[in-house]
């Protein structure tokens, strides 16, 4: 049985009744409770837990009041899941302020987790015992893929391209943010595209790595841009989704790459995607999307796909610059990524069925993987 932190969105409660109805059962949490009586670690863990909070109060007095209300729905869930051991801990996302205050008093009483988030596929789900994003359970070793892979013509071939087929970029919610159809991009000339993401996203907050933010991404790229082959640019386009306007640290990039930096806020990500030679990202999902299209990737984030073969990774400004300098020459391991898409397609992310009413149905034996890997 799963005991699951309400999603509130239809979405997210439809995957947690199909997570439950394939284990056989669940507890519903409209809330995380609160309980007074601390543990030896509540401190720590209601400190980490605030850090990486998605939403971080402005006063001293709110991030005080947060911090308690953090602390005590640690002591709740540790009391819950020591009370209730055999009780499995679902949460979507589960890995910043009190989602992960939740899982950690899951974890501390000794019960097993799973992450859930949407896949970056269509019809697909994130169910991972360790985490999600960076913090996944994916292997990071190009050598396992292979090994995987070795063989089977169902692993080295080019099924995973099905994955894509219903691939479609996001819809904006944001008049000067658009999808439009690309036409105009014949006449773009030579680029690398770089499809900004949610600043206060916790890919962001817990995985940009050098580059901290995206202010300090695009500060970072203008400083770069100079290094990049004659002819040739980088085109920029803010996320659909994001509730505020980079216009000032946009304006301030592009004038300082002086002609290098171009925004286009309104032509399809993906139109832009196949346009280009190649994708920037700090750990966008547009990135590994961009396998789809056969382009080189570069990443500057902390990445579960940033592995030797499947992307070019820069580790601070200097590697960044020399990586531009080779923009018309950077490439990728074919057979890796084959095998490394072939894996998530096969044996990572869940497949969703979708029903008439909106409802999902995932498979009963894949979830029961997923529960013994979480014994770990």
């Amino acid at each position: 049985m799963i005991a699951y932190v309400a999603g509130w969105t239809r979405k997210k409660d439809s995957v947690f009744k199909a997570l439950a109805a394939a284990v056989g059962g669940a507890v519903r949490l409209p809330f995380i409770g609160l309980s007074f009586r601390p543990f030896p670690e509540s401190k720590e863990r209601a400190e980490a837990a605030l850090a990486v909070a998605k939403r971080k109060p402005k006063s001293a007095l709110g991030g005080a009041a947060k911090y308690r209300l953090i602390w005590a729905q640690y002591n709740w869930a540790r009391r819950y899941f020591t009370k209730h051991p055999k009780r499995v801990a679902v949460c979507w996302n589960g890995i910043t302020g009190s989602r992960r205050a939740f899982m950690d008093g899951a974890k501390d009483a000794g019960a097993k987790r799973l992450f859930v988030e949407l896949a970056p596929f269509p019809g697909r789900v994130t169910i991972d015992p360790a985490g999600v994003n960076a913090l996944n359970s994916v292997p990071r070793a190009p050598e396992f893929f292979l090994k995987w892979s070795a063989g089977n013509p169902d692993r080295t071939g080019e099924g995973w391209r099905a994955l894509g087929a219903n691939l479609t970029a996001r819809a904006s919610r944001r008049a000067d943010v658009g999808q439009g159809d690309g036409a105009t991009l014949s006449d773009a000339g030579q680029f690398l595209f770089c499809p900004l993401q949610v600043p206060n996203d916790s890919q962001i907050t817990l995985f940009a790595d050098w580059v901290e933010t995206v202010d300090g991404m695009l500060a970072a790229l203008a400083d770069a841009a100079d290094a990049l082959p004659e002819g040739w640019h980088i085109r920029v386009k803010e996320h659909p989704s994001a509730k505020s306007s980079l216009a000032e640290p946009l304006a301030a990039a592009v004038e300082r790459a002086k002609g290098r930096i171009v925004i286009d806020n309104q032509t399809d990500t993906f139109a832009q995607v196949a346009a280009s030679g190649g994708v920037i990202t700090i750990n966008s999902s547009v990135g590994l999307q961009a396998f789809f299209y056969d382009k080189p990737v570069i990443t500057l984030g902390k990445a579960f796909f940033a592995i030797p073969g499947l992307v070019t990774t820069a580790a601070g400004l200097s590697e960044l610059r020399d990586v531009l300098s080779g923009a018309n020459t950077l490439g990728f391991d074919a057979p890796l990524r084959a095998a490394f898409m072939n894996y998530l397609d096969q044996e990572y992310y869940q497949i969703a069925e979708p029903g008439p009413d909106g409802s999902v149905t995932l498979d009963p034996k894949a979830i029961k993987h997923k529960l013994i890997a979480a014994e770990g």
